[in-house]
């Protein structure tokens, strides 16, 4: 399963997909291009309509483009005849919402079933799939049925069945939706741990940006069909572009509802523009802001809200800070910061929507 992690093992170019409905063409997937390397977790984010599951049906060709190009490991499946695009989607794993385990065969029999047909003898069979219920945790459930289990459990059924053909890639849609934070996250640490063990590249659909930052190395955020923004997750975390990826970042950072709270709350004033937001990465998390607006320029800085963690490694975060002072102080500390290792803008009163 090893692959050269600078391979470009996906490769979408200028996909389309339109259905047709009795009085109208819907664009679920319009001219969107994108590519993912081997070994990656690849996240693409977007609400319910935004085109992400029909465009990750794509990959493997279950839902053939009306346009474009589709290449996995080099070659592309459009051209494949019937037969040989057989072989190449048992090259790519899926697990869905919702398990599609058989309630009729057991754990064991679930994982086993897709080596039924492969020329495997039945003792190749067995030391393969208690292989595989090992690295999901669930070797001592292996004769339990799925009616037995937990959603948590079924979803590491469904995650070891798609690994059986020892697959390149493992696409997830929206695989830990119907799960408690807790398990998605227990799901989410098992898929990063499949990835780091087997260098199987993962590519996730997901509505949840906390899924994103917990696993992806990459990002890409779908709107009504298009893809409108994509990069590293440092880049899309620290710097997004666009209003939907900021309001993916801010619902995960809680950055929304701490602004809402800061308005009903009455510390902000209509007319003064003292509420500003920083955003620290990497080393600059580490610079002493307060301190130095205060010794600098006699301005009080009010932390109302902040949020650190770490991503990738790297330190990100955001602060609240209300600035108390004279117009020239705070002026002053104003143009301090933005020629600062931080980013900074300044929250509009108006701009703070309140439900």
């Amino acid at each position: 399963m090893t692959t050269n992690t600078q391979t470009n093992i996906i490769e979408l170019k200028n996909v389309a997909v339109h259905f047709q409905t009795s009085d109208r063409q819907v664009d679920a997937v319009q001219d969107v291009s994108l590519t993912v390397t081997a070994g990656d977790v690849y996240g693409i984010i977007g609400y319910s309509g935004a085109g992400k599951s029909t465009l990750v049906r794509v990959i493997n060709l279950l839902q053939r483009p009306n346009q474009g190009e589709v290449w996995v490991n080099g070659q592309n499946l459009m051209t494949f005849k019937p037969a040989a695009l057989r072989a190449a989607r048992r090259n790519i794993g899926m697990i869905f919402q919702h398990f599609n385990l058989m309630n009729s065969r057991t754990v064991f029999g679930n994982v086993e079933f897709p080596l039924l047909d492969l020329k495997m003898s039945a003792a190749q069979r067995t030391e393969k799939v208690n292989k595989l219920l090992d690295l999901v945790g669930l070797s001592s459930m292996a004769q339990s049925y799925p009616s037995q289990l937990s959603g948590g459990q079924k979803q590491r059924v469904a995650i070891a069945r798609a690994l059986a053909n020892d697959p390149q890639i493992l696409i997830s849609d929206e695989a830990t939706s119907a799960l408690d934070p807790q398990t998605t996250t227990d799901i989410l640490n098992l898929l990063a741990d499949v990835n780091r063990k087997l260098h199987i590249t993962i590519v996730i659909i997901t509505h949840e940006m906390d899924a994103i930052k917990q696993i992806c190395q990459h990002v890409a955020v779908m709107d009504q069909g298009r893809l409108i923004e994509q990069g590293s997750l440092l880049d899309i975390f620290g710097h997004p572009q666009q209003p939907l990826t900021k309001k993916f970042v801010d619902s995960s950072t809680q950055l929304t509802p701490a602004l809402q709270e800061i308005k009903k709350s009455g510390l902000i004033q209509p007319h003064k523009q003292n509420l500003i937001e920083l955003k620290f990465l990497g080393n600059s998390a580490q610079e002493p802001i307060v301190v130095a607006l205060y010794k600098k320029f006699q301005v009080e800085a009010n932390i109302l809200f902040s949020n650190i963690e770490q991503l990738q490694g790297t330190t990100v975060g955001i602060m609240l800070l209300l600035l108390n002072g004279t117009n020239e102080n705070i002026n002053a500390a104003w143009q301090y910061l933005q020629q600062s290792q931080v980013e900074v803008k300044q929250i509009k009163y108006s701009e703070i929507e309140v439900d």
